[in-house]
């Protein structure tokens, strides 16, 4: 217990400048939305449809760079200075043909956004905002790698500065370039639009130039990087293909929940959006942790310290519960009065709350498997837990739900039962896996 209680501050240190930063990635989205819905309803319904495409490229963007993070903190374990320049100069390569190959389909769907099913007056102001935000794709991932390798060499504090300047850059930019001012015209959505792009493209900038200058780096930047190396590219590919996989499969699952809430009707739809917009705030608290956590257990195998996985693991599951505990608390609580500052319909504001007791019991199961998965990953597995995660959420989760809510007209509340239980059978199959591998690690 004591070496347990002892990893637990240099996790928590690592995980609280993260946590930030990924909280000031959703406060972009917010802060966008806000200025947004002021232009109306329409360009609203238009920028939740673009970022609802957009953030599964995202999504599935993040787990297919993850290995940049958790090589370069194993290799610094090791003191292998110049392993650590090595993936960030694949990593970067990695980034740069996602995001352009993930633009290029995205402009290909812009052309076929009919198809999609939206009201004629959102398709018709769509499509050049859809553009802009799917090219801040490219330097979105390119920021991704940079920040994940300065927090694996134990620097995550600048980039969460940078962050959180970027929302106040992406602001100020959104007042400009939507309603105009210093001689620049108001350009409304297509605006928006371009101060997202500008303001991710700036951060990227900044943090290249710290990366490049700052002298806490100096020994690393020293270190050559070496020649191109397939078999680098292809450690990056065989960890980050079943990690995107994994995260595609969850956020499917939810997605695949949203339009079984559009079965049901609009008042669910509009309460289980209200709900999971609440879950998706708290869950960047175990998502943080859940990226250290996967940084310290590669340092530490990178070090030879085996003996560390299990504290580190386990201390930080301690930490997610307790924690999503609270959380769980607020929800269970207060859930009327969150569900009324986001409408002033009470009949959504009645089933939000109701949708909000189960987030309460799903928030400890959320916050076990989020972390679960990223002591894997910090093992270097993958594979497994991708296949897990598929089971647990469309063998289990979206089954079980489809049939609480229309076989046993549940409605919304079976659901997301359904999903609370995909959700606890995804902790207790990673967690049973990182014990028994950490145990052989340990021991062997």
């Amino acid at each position: 217990m004591s070496k347990l209680t002892e990893e637990l501050r240099p996790t928590l240190a690592l995980a609280l400048p993260i946590i930030v930063a990924q909280v000031g990635q959703m406060l972009i989205g917010i802060t966008d939305s806000a200025m947004i819905g002021r232009l109306g309803t329409v360009p609203l319904a238009a920028s939740a449809f673009t970022n609802g495409v957009f953030g599964v490229f995202f999504v599935a963007g993040i787990g297919f760079l993850s290995p940049v993070g958790v090589f370069t903190a194993r290799d610094h374990g090791a003191n292998d200075l110049a392993g650590c320049a090595k993936w960030l100069k694949h990593g970067r390569v990695v980034a740069i043909a996602y995001g352009f190959g993930s633009f290029g389909l995205l402009a290909l769907l812009s052309g076929q956004l009919h198809r999609f099913g939206q009201p004629p007056a959102v398709l018709a102001i769509t499509p050049p905002f859809f553009l802009l935000i799917a090219a801040s794709l490219i330097p979105t991932l390119f920021f991704q790698v940079q920040r994940q390798f300065a927090e694996s060499l134990g620097h995550p504090w600048i980039p969460m500065l940078i962050m959180l300047g970027d929302v106040a850059l992406n602001a100020g930019l959104n007042a400009l370039f939507i309603w105009g001012g210093f001689g620049i015209p108001a350009f409304g959505l297509v605006g928006a639009g371009m101060a997202t792009l500008l303001a991710r493209t700036l951060a990227v900038v900044a943090l290249a130039i710290w990366l490049r200058c700052s002298p806490a780096l100096r020994e690393v930047r020293a270190a050559t990087a070496g020649d191109w190396s397939w078999k680098a590219f292809h450690a990056l590919l065989a960890m980050g293909v079943p990690a995107a996989g994994a995260l595609i499969f969850e956020s499917g699952a939810f997605a695949s929940a949203a339009l079984m809430m559009g079965w049901i009707g609009a008042t669910a739809l509009a309460a289980h959006q209200v709900a999971l917009s609440c879950a998706a705030f708290t869950f960047m608290f175990p998502l943080g942790l859940s990226i250290a956590v996967s940084m310290r257990v590669s340092k530490a195998l990178g070090a030879g310290r085996r003996d560390l996985l299990r504290p580190i693991g386990f201390g930080a599951l301690v930490v997610s519960t307790l924690l999503s505990l609270v959380f769980a608390a607020i929800f269970a609580l207060g859930g009327g009065l969150l569900a009324r500052g986001f409408s002033p319909d009470p009949a959504v504001n009645m089933l939000a709350a109701h949708l909000l007791l189960v987030a309460a019991l799903f928030q400890v199961f959320d916050a076990g498997q989020v972390v679960g998965s990223g002591a894997l990953r910090g093992l270097a597995d993958v594979r497994v837990p991708t296949l897990l995660t598929f089971i647990a959420y469309w063998v289990l989760a979206l089954p079980v739900g489809y049939f609480l809510a229309f076989r046993r007209d549940e409605g919304a509340m079976g659901i997301w039962t359904g999903l609370a239980i995909g959700l606890a059978c995804a902790a207790l199959l990673l967690w049973r896996r990182f014990d028994r591998l950490s145990r052989v690690l340990a021991h062997g």
